[in-house]
């Protein structure tokens, strides 16, 4: 009974099995079970011991060799027949055994004379427990911790379709994420300035790879609105589009701060009922973007395949080596090719072997992070812009 699991009984009960509604009812009254149970073990332990002497007597007679004997023989048998083998085949069988067994259990505990027998039991054990003033009350189970819940996730993996695993593996790992892990860096960001001429403006709406695109004045750390490119389609279809009219169609930016946890800016999207954010440190300065569908991807995977902009990141060579961008996030590269770069520290191919090299290097130079050989092949502008990396 003690080593059902619990989760199982539970699926068992709304399946309607009348078994496990009974172990169901005898686990909800513990203490009047196991006060049943180790009461019946007794009585029978008891009357073991005593017919073991009697039948030594009977046999060998009287004397101190024959009391040896009857105590050797019902230790034993109490030991291997009541004991030992009963309990470990109750834990190796326990769901079939306990079902089985809540159809005799169930009806003699709610036998009324048993009943009275067990409660008179009870209230004298817990006057002794009160006594010693010991606090006797059962404690719930406590909750499973996020930790524990993916622990039981991870073990149960066996019996979840794989899709369904993974995304559920996920989902917990977004509990240690946070939106610098998963942002468009700022050099990234695409976006339109409204200082340009209309017609550049136009052009780079039309052949945005984005819904929405950031609006800003003459730098992006100016930034002064969100456009959604329907409705920009949408009012060019009534007038000529003009800047009063990009104006009066775009969104106020929301920013969010650097170390929002993904799982909480998830939760914020929705209430706020927005879809992307810029993110922000504590100067004010923008850091990057994240969207709700960056978060999403985090969980269930790709949606569709990337813009031609993140899809340029990186190239397999025919040799087996990698040519990667520098502004190439690590954390694509872990999901994309199976990599396992550190994602604690920088975000970036960049950030990472400026990191390790501490300094500005040179193309030509090699390095080695952790399993992975990488060589400089380009730099510009005080950063690493293309590298080779030779896999492990």
């Amino acid at each position: 009974m003690m080593s059902l699991n619990r989760y199982r009984l539970r699926h068992l009960v709304k399946q309607g099995s009348r078994g496990a509604r009974y172990a169901q009812s005898l686990i909800d009254k513990t203490e009047e079970m196991l006060s049943f149970i180790l009461a019946g073990n007794t009585i029978f332990n008891a009357a073991t011991t005593i017919l073991v002497a009697e039948i030594c007597r009977r046999l060998f007679g009287e004397g101190e060799y024959v009391l040896a004997i009857a105590t050797t023989a019902a230790s034993l048998s109490i030991l291997i027949f009541a004991e030992i083998l009963p309990k470990v085949l109750g834990a190796r069988f326990s769901e079939r055994l306990a079902l089985m067994a809540s159809y005799a259990l169930y009806p003699l505990i709610n036998f009324f004379l048993i009943r009275w027998v067990m409660w008179f039991i009870n209230a004298l054990v817990r006057g002794i427990f009160k006594l010693f003033r010991v606090n006797a009350v059962a404690e719930g189970a406590p909750p499973l911790s996020m930790e524990e819940m993916r622990t039981l996730v991870l073990e149960g993996g066996q019996f979840i379709p794989k899709k369904h695993h993974n995304i559920m593996v996920n989902l917990f790992d977004l509990e240690n994420m946070t939106v610098d892990d998963t942002m468009t860096p700022r050099a990234l960001i695409e976006g339109v300035d409204i200082d340009d001429k209309i017609e550049s403006i136009r052009a780079a709406l039309a052949s945005s790879h984005h819904t929405r695109v950031i609006v800003y004045e003459d730098d992006l750390s100016n930034v002064i609105g969100l456009v959604h490119v329907r409705k920009v389609l949408s009012a060019s279809e009534k007038e000529p589009l003009s800047k009063e009219t990009l104006r009066n169609i775009m969104r106020e930016p929301y920013y969010i701060p650097v170390g929002t946890p993904l799982l909480q800016q998830l939760t914020h999207f929705q209430e706020h009922q927005r879809r992307m954010a810029l993110v922000v440190d504590e100067y004010g300065e923008i850091q990057g973007l994240v969207t709700l569908q960056d978060i999403l991807e985090e969980i269930v995977g790709e949606f569709t395949s990337q813009s031609p902009m993140n899809a340029g990141m990186f190239r397999v060579e025919t040799d087996g080596t990698i040519i990667v961008e520098g502004t190439c996030p690590l954390r694509v590269l872990n999901r994309k090719l199976g990599f396992e770069f550190p994602l604690e520290g920088p975000k970036t191919m960049n950030g990472l072997l400026i990191e390790q090299l501490e300094d500005i290097p040179e193309p030509g130079t090699a390095v080695k992070v952790g399993d992975y050989a990488i060589e400089i092949l380009q730099t510009e502008d005080r950063k690493v812009k293309v590298v080779r990396l030779q896999p492990k």
